[in-house]
């Protein structure tokens, strides 16, 4: 490993938050796969990453992640300084008007469930998608027929020269699990809108979700999440169930028997291993039924 975070450090005296070299990113991502990062730091507060950023070398990759639910890191690591904001921004605040503002940090059940604590309805959908509020602002994440975009008022967040930036949402440009937001922007938090609704009937809801979500999916196994994008008007899980690929493997990498759209690590996979079965799939499918698959993970990192 270099000694990049030394270096980090030099160049940003008065950093608050942790710096560290060579963490293994398999301990922080739900795949347990992937390199370690080159170098790691996660920011104190807003001010602390804004203070990074801005004394950060212009050639040094900078790569931020959440929970890691929808990630998949390939096996060399990640190169540069990889950022993971923590516990200083994962507060969740309801406010006047039916709004509630969540920090990036944020895992979406906790809003889902704060929201529902306040009597604000919209947000049980939420219960039901993993990982945390900076990856739903970043890719639209929704389920049951709602999505991020049709919840958020205004996004936060510092770009990479260390300057702060709000968006509304026509300026996030969403669409199906895209946002059009400048690749730079470490999202910071964001304020959404929902309706009043009586807590009871949200609680219905939330239970419905999760019902719904344990009872087709492999939520207790090593997995990313949904890994391709549903192509318009079909479903990814049936051109995959289609092209005969239901429990196919490649390695310790395995299509879930349960949801054909989840990608499995049964113990010892490799992120090779795991990309190379997502490839696979998306060759199968092709030449089955002519429609080309998109990932929907993020897969990020250099190959071993």
């Amino acid at each position: 490993m270099s000694d990049l975070a030394r270096r980090l450090g030099e160049h940003a005296p008065d950093l608050r938050g942790k710096l560290i070299e060579g963490q293994r990113l398999s301990d922080l991502v739900w795949f347990r796969v992937g390199g370690p990062a080159e170098a790691l730091f996660s920011p104190q507060d807003e001010d602390d990453l804004a203070y990074f950023l801005a004394r950060l070398p212009a050639d040094v990759p900078v790569t931020t992640i959440g929970l890691g639910s929808n990630l998949l890191v390939r096996d060399g690591g990640l190169p540069g300084v990889t950022i993971r904001l923590g516990r200083a921004f994962a507060a969740i605040e309801p406010r006047p008007g039916c709004r509630i503002f969540a920090g990036a940090a944020a895992a979406d059940r906790r809003v889902a469930i704060a929201a529902q604590e306040a009597g604000i309805g919209g947000f049980a959908f939420y219960f039901g998608v993993p990982g945390s509020i900076g990856g739903a602002l970043r890719m639209n994440a929704g389920a049951n027929g709602t999505e991020t975009a049709d919840r958020v008022v205004e996004v936060h967040g510092v770009d990479r020269a260390g300057r702060r930036r709000v968006f509304t949402r026509a300026e996030m440009g969403y669409s199906y699990r895209h946002s059009d937001a400048p690749d730079d922007v470490i999202f910071t938090g964001a304020l959404f809108e929902g309706h009043a609704q009586d807590r009871d009937s949200i609680r219905a809801e939330m239970d419905e979700v999760a019902r719904h979500r344990e009872t087709t999916q492999p939520v207790k196994a090593r997995t990313g999440g949904s890994t391709f994008k549903n192509p318009p008007g079909q479903s990814a899980w049936k051109l995959i169930d289609q092209a005969g690929l239901r429990g196919f493997s490649i390695g310790g990498a395995q299509v879930s028997e349960m949801h054909c759209n989840f990608l499995l690590n049964t113990g010892g996979a490799t992120g090779a291993e795991i990309e190379a079965l997502g490839e696979e799939i998306r060759a199968r499918v092709r030449a089955t039924s002519g429609v080309e698959l998109e990932w929907e993970i993020k897969r990020i990192g250099v190959g071993a």
